[in-house]
């Protein structure tokens, strides 16, 4: 296959800053290594070519910083983070503040994009780095050039701007990307300490010793196996938390062996009578089909401004008592353990599954991005409770409403505030 030919702009102040009100752990891993995660961008995967990187652009303001995540009261200099991107490739370009809340980045990212149209090579994709609103533009512009358009963002909003997008990297998909080059690395460290540095969780240490060739062959061993002494159908969350287990970091690293997601990589196995929903896998020869959640009238009625709010801001259509249900999972998560955003987004879904409560990984992490720019993240201390997150989804969740120009009564205003868990 063909790589593409590609560039991609990074517009660091923006990605970086989003990172780190997420999870200050993933943040510095994609500064510190920015070579590791650009290696397995250029990669691609099952579904799509590998890339070429013919151009690497980084937009900093070398004055910018954010709060020091460690050290309370000290600034962290974005300007620290230079060498290693110049290291992996990246053009480095100081773009100092224009005013007191903007830098150049956004426009200097924007003329180089429309330059690279008219440059002498025909470049095939242009990855734009950044979850700023005002890129969309640029990404009509480029794509009416009969260019594919990838958009990379931890943004809440990434969403939004991924509809004008030929493909959105953002979310669970780039935290994951991120997460396996940390895994990587802790990894490392165990190796040569000889410690456990997860035994605070309850999964099972992951066998470290098999290459990705021979986990793939027992992936599809044991699925094969699991999926034929199948009684009923079974939760793909819990399916796949069993084989990460068994199969250790290498369905991280390879991105579930270059299929870029768990389902693919099942559907890759082509198993004989397999049926998939959205939390399901069963064999439609001995299984009947579970009865999805609202199934009985189509979803849950939401009431009109919860509607038009869902609608706009693209969130999961979930009954009133499940956001309830994902902050105490969530809560929990944080209360119990060392925080780590992949793993709370992930472990928060299986204990919901296991009470029949069925909500999507999607779903937890986009209450986990909301309450982060709701102004409390999950890595605060001491961990926030469960009513502490609905408040600041909540808050967030209107923040954006009225970024977006929906209008809302103060009545419909606690019709939202309501149905998302805060009386």
């Amino acid at each position: 296959m063909e790589p593409v030919r590609s560039v991609l702009y990074l517009d660091f102040d923006n990605v970086f800053g989003a990172l780190a009100k997420l999870d200050p752990k993933i943040a510095m891993s994609f500064a510190e290594q920015p070579r590791a995660w650009l290696r397995r961008l250029a990669g691609g995967g099952q579904d799509e070519s590998p890339r070429r990187w013919l151009v690497l652009r980084c937009y900093m303001n070398p004055a910018g910083w954010i709060p020091h995540p460690e050290n309370s009261g000290a600034r962290l200099y974005f300007s620290k983070f230079r060498p290693p991107f110049t290291d992996a490739g990246f053009e480095v370009v100081d773009c100092p503040r224009l005013s007191h809340t903007k830098n150049g980045a956004d426009i200097r990212l924007v003329i180089d994009a429309v330059e690279a149209l008219r440059a002498d090579v025909r470049y095939e994709e242009f990855v734009i780095a950044s979850g700023d609103s005002d890129m969309t533009p640029l990404i009509v512009r480029l794509r009416a050039s009969d260019r594919r358009t990838t958009l990379l963002s931890p943004s809440d909003s990434a969403v939004v701007l991924g509809a004008v997008a030929d493909r959105l990297i953002g979310g669970e998909e780039l935290l994951e990307l991120l997460e396996a080059q940390a895994e990587e690395l802790e990894d490392d460290l165990e190796d040569s300490a000889g410690v456990n540095l997860e035994a605070g969780f309850d999964a099972p240490r992951p066998n470290l010793g098999l290459t990705e060739a021979e986990a793939k062959v027992m992936f599809g061993e044991l699925v094969a196996q699991r999926y034929a002494q199948a009684s009923e159908p079974m939760n793909l969350a819990t399916l796949a938390d069993e084989l990460r287990g068994e199969l250790g970091p290498v369905t991280s690293t390879s991105r579930w062996f270059g299929y870029n997601g768990f389902t693919r990589a099942l559907q890759a196995l082509d198993l004989p009578g397999v049926k998939m929903s959205q939390h399901f896998i069963w064999d439609s020869r001995r299984h009947a089909a579970p009865t999805p959640a609202g199934a009985d009238n189509g979803g849950p009625q939401l009431p009109d401004p919860v509607r038009r709010v869902t609608a706009v801001l693209k969130l999961p259509t979930l009954p009133s008592e499940s956001w309830s249900n994902i902050y105490d999972s969530l809560a929990g998560f944080v209360a119990a353990y060392e925080f780590n955003l992949t793993e709370a987004t992930r472990w928060s879904r299986d204990r919901l599954a296991e009470r029949g409560i069925r909500v999507n990984r999607q779903a937890v992490g986009i209450v986990a991005h909301g309450v982060a720019y709701g102004g409390c993240p999950l890595y605060r201390q001491p961990p926030p409770r469960a009513e502490d997150l609905a408040t600041a989804f909540v808050a967030n969740v209107l923040n954006r409403a009225a970024a977006t120009d929906i209008d809302l009564s103060s009545e419909e205003v606690e019709e939202v505030r309501n149905w998302f868990g805060v009386p």
